[in-house]
């Protein structure tokens, strides 16, 4: 395995969106420290109010004067900054107004580039508001100099041993820029009811203003934050002047309608293939200030059409494949719904309390038939909401409750048609609180999920009937937050009739069934399966170049979260060193560099040693503004506990990896990229490489346009085929890969103004494998690599053309003992999406989608790009195209 445990670069994710990578949150050691804190008195304006036009020429912003000061932080910090930069606040019962002066003595060099909400390049300011003064929860809005918003919310101080920030965070709010001789300007109107603090006489708010000057990828703050501050929010200066401030309660209700349009290829007897289809349907989204500090969301029949395809893989493992959420509904505020039992990026970060794609999924029942089948392409969601807010005692409390409906697939066999139930209706409900003390140096908390099915349905017995989770999390900090403990506890319990306990324990998070795993055994009688997991740590996060985590994580054999999180394999635990070096301020030929080393060391609960590994990984950005990194990974002699699929321990030969990027100026109207990593095992047994250049253009201001292709190869000795008996025995068949895929992704985005933008997204996908040297497992802990496994000869193995099918005969009795269908595969898919968005007043939108897949499959096997292209683009396509209308009234 290959472990990164990375730590996410705080002090840029914080408020800005230049390239993450640049800096650490850190100060060099020696540079200035912590700035007093900076206070800006603002007035109350009646009745007049500054028109929203982006000029700054309102007599109303006369009543408070300019302020400046800002302070370098990137990338000299420290130093004054090249061009500077002033700022205003004025309020009013209704909204925060902010004015913005961003002086250029090159105007004309000012990059105003036009992107979609949330996609910020060029010239941008962005201020951040602790309203709530909890030193930890910032809501953050930046703009660009041609208009384009960004929006945010910065939570835990913007510690960068956590998800900080919460990208799919919109707010309803207004801004508008110009440009002039003396630079760029920009004004924003803030609603007090996007906004979260408490009723009081006297309001006093963390406060931050940060200044982006793109072509010399260079950032100043009016509050100066060291680079090495463990925190970013209890760092913010402080707004004053605000009086007789109510919290007003938010009540958005987002009524839409959807028509859609299919066409597909019609099949000949099939009822449910007619060639096309149309449908119109409704539903409503919402939001509702419940409290000033509490807001409720919730959806009713919700719509997902416009939302992008996930990308194409073919998956050889045992485990499933992870996708991200990029479902509107779920994606708003899941840093609260959260609970990551351990962080950094390798195979184990992914676990999670809370997988929100198990929501909506694909059902899980496929009816055994001959005849034709017309399956639901998703469960369907009849309703959900979501609780979320952070009070002003410190308590963050998030709450999700979602109903998906009972989900039948028709079948139409011998001229019959009939329903089979495919998903039963079921309630998700998962509740999260944590309490922060001392402004956030420690924080306890805690949460809960739980799954309800209503199992009545013949043949969906094999699914839980319920399932729960639970965890604790406590994390302290010291030394001005530069030093942590962090301890979080999970626990497990799926109840369930005895075919779906037992098909959990031979599930491939579990595999009780292995032969030489004597610390647990199958038990069909069993109606529940309970574990615990958890992950505890130690780190320095702050105060220099030198940063560390150690720690340990473990999952135990029964511990199962599938039903609403993701977990990928139990019966194992680990520990953990990370260290990491940085340098932020330029030298030599570099503008900043880190490197990072990681040593990792894995057992199963019988004690075992099943992996053992490490790295030393690096990235860097020079003077001219290109970037480039890299790593070594070697993992050591491991037992996979996977590899035979419920078969004993597989010994795996030791490897090596390495891995590079290198990216050209990221000002520039073009850019170049390209990446490759590698991975072998010694004796051998496995070889593979991807690499893939990128290319992004920029020829105008409304225009971008990116390719990424990739290629890799599979080479492996050892590729899982099936399990077949011979007799009493298992026969773990196996044979060699050699597996070819090439991808390309494409991405369009033209912007006609911030709030009316036409995105493209399209993958082509070819994936060819072809199998050789069949082989059976023989001793699967043998020393000699070779001993591992025999090899069948001509006079053991045979394919039937017709068929597909190889036949083995062991014993050349001429009776076959056993076969396996032939596993060539050549895997073709295109998926790509086309949307229009009118964001035509602020919160109401309307979407125009046509969306395309095409899949293919052949069996030979052979990858000829010419060939495999041709036939991709000449499948049949599936067209859906659909117009999405909301409106958002605010009551």
């Amino acid at each position: 395995m290959r472990l990164q445990i990375s730590r996410p670069l705080a002090a840029i994710a914080l408020i800005s969106l230049v390239s993450a990578g640049t800096a650490s949150a850190g100060q060099t050691e020696g540079a200035p420290p912590a700035a007093p804190k900076k206070v800006y008195t603002t007035a109350r304006v009646n009745p007049h109010v500054p028109a929203i036009d982006g000029k700054v020429d309102d007599e109303v912003w006369a009543k408070v004067p300019w302020e400046g000061g800002f302070i370098q932080s990137q990338p000299y910090e420290g130093r004054e900054p090249t061009e500077k930069t002033e700022f205003k606040v004025l309020y009013d019962d209704k909204a925060v107004y902010i004015a913005v002066r961003a002086y250029d003595s090159e105007p004309k060099t000012i990059e105003r580039r036009l992107a979609r909400r949330d996609d910020c390049e060029g010239d941008m300011v962005t201020v951040a508001i602790d309203s709530l003064f909890d030193h930890l929860t910032a809501f953050v809005f930046t703009v660009n100099a041609a208009g384009v918003k960004a929006d945010q919310v910065l939570v835990n101080d913007g510690q960068s041993t956590s998800n900080e920030e919460d990208m799919s965070w919109d707010p309803i709010w207004d801004v508008a820029t110009a440009v002039d001789e003396q630079g760029w300007t920009a004004e924003m109107e803030i609603p007090l009811s996007q906004l979260r603090f408490g009723t009081k006489p006297e309001q006093v708010w963390g406060f931050q203003v940060r200044r982006t000057l793109f072509r010399k990828d260079e950032s100043s703050d009016w509050q100066f934050i060291p680079r090495n501050a463990s925190g970013l929010v209890h760092l913010f200066g402080e707004l004053h002047g605000l009086s007789g401030l109510t919290a007003p309660h938010q009540i958005e209700i987002m009524p839409y309608t959807v028509g859609r349009i299919q066409s597909y290829r019609a099949v000949a007897g099939n009822p449910f293939a007619k060639g096309s289809e149309q449908n119109l349907q409704g539903g409503v989204d919402g939001k509702v200030g419940v409290t000033s500090d509490l807001t409720m969301n919730f959806t009713v029949n919700p719509d997902f059409g416009q939302v992008e395809a996930d990308p194409s893989v073919v998956n050889l493992t045992a485990f499933e494949t992870y996708y991200e959420e990029k479902r509107p509904f779920f994606v708003e505020g899941r840093n609260i719904i959260n609970f990551q039992i351990m962080g950094g990026d390798g195979d184990f970060s992914q676990d999670n309390l809370f997988y929100s794609r198990r929501i909506g999924r694909y059902p899980q029942y496929y009816p055994e038939t001959g005849g034709f089948v017309d399956m639901p392409e998703a469960t369907h969601i009849l309703g959900a909401f979501k609780l979320t807010g952070k009070t002003r005692s410190g308590l963050s409390v998030g709450v999700l409750n979602s109903v998906t409906g009972r989900e039948r697939a028709s079948v139409f066999e011998k001229g019959l048609t009939s329903d089979v139930p495919v998903e039963p209706m079921t309630n998700y409900f998962s509740l999260r609180v944590q309490q922060d003390y001392n402004k956030g140096a420690t924080t306890i908390g805690g949460m809960m999920t739980a799954v309800n099915r209503s199992l009545k349905d013949d043949g969906l017995s094999f699914l839980h009937r319920a399932a729960y989770s639970g965890g604790l999390d406590v994390m302290h900090s010291w030394k001005n937050k530069n030093y942590y403990f962090s301890l979080k506890l999970v626990a497990s319990r799926v109840e369930g009739a005895p075919d779906a306990i037992l098909r959990t324990q031979l599930s491939s998070v579990h595999y009780y069934q292995r032969p030489d795993a004597g610390h647990v055994e199958v038990d069909p009688a069993r109606t529940s399966l309970s574990g615990t997991g958890g992950t505890v740590e130690f780190g320095k996060q702050g105060g220099g170049h030198l940063m560390f985590v150690a720690g340990a994580t473990w999952r135990s054999p029964g511990f199962d979260l599938n039903d609403m999180g993701y977990l990928r394999q139990g019966d194992v635990g680990m520990q953990y060193f990370w260290a990491g070096y940085r340098i932020w301020e330029p030298f030599g030929p570099f503008r900043s560099f880190n490197i990072n080393f990681n040593q990792w060391s894995g057992w199963n609960f019988a004690g075992v040693n099943i992996f053992n590994g490490g790295n030393v990984n690096g990235w860097a950005q020079l003077k001219n503004y290109w970037s480039l990194g890299g790593g070594y990974n070697v993992q050591g002699a491991a037992l996979s506990q996977t590899s035979l699929r419920g078969g004993p321990s597989l010994r795996v030969p030791p490897g090596r990896s390495i891995w590079f990027n290198l990216e050209t100026d990221m000002r520039k109207k073009v850019r170049f990229s390209v990446f490759g990593n590698g991975f072998e095992r010694f004796e051998g047994e496995s070889k593979n490489w991807t690499w893939g250049p990128g290319l992004n253009i920029v020829p105008s201001a409304a225009l971008q346009l990116s390719l990424s292709p990739q290629y890799s190869t599979n080479r492996s000795r050892l590729q899982y085929i099936g399990t077949r008996s011979s007799g009493d025995q298992s026969r773990y068949l196996f044979g060699s890969i050699d597996q070819t895929t090439l991808a390309l992704t494409i991405r369009l985005n033209y912007s006609l103004t911030p709030d009316l933008s036409v995105q493209f997204y399209g993958m082509p996908f070819v994936s060819a494998g072809t199998y050789r040297e069949f082989k059976r497992i023989t001793d699967s802990r043998a020393r000699d690599y070779g001993a591992r496994y025999h090899i069948f000869g001509p006079d053991e193995i045979a394919l039937d053309g017709p068929t597909g099918t190889y036949t083995v005969d062991e014993n050349g009795d001429g009776a076959p003992d056993y076969s396996f269908g032939n596993p060539n595969f050549n895997f073709r898919q295109f998926r790509a999406n086309l949307v229009l968005r009118w964001e035509y007043t602020p919160g109401s939108a309307l979407y125009v989608v046509w969306s395309q897949g095409r899949t293919g499959y052949l069996s030979d096997g052979a990858f000829d790009f010419g060939r495999d292209l041709d036939g991709l683009f000449g499948l049949h396509p599936h067209n859906v195209f659909l117009v999405k209308f909301s409106y958002c009234f605010q009551l």
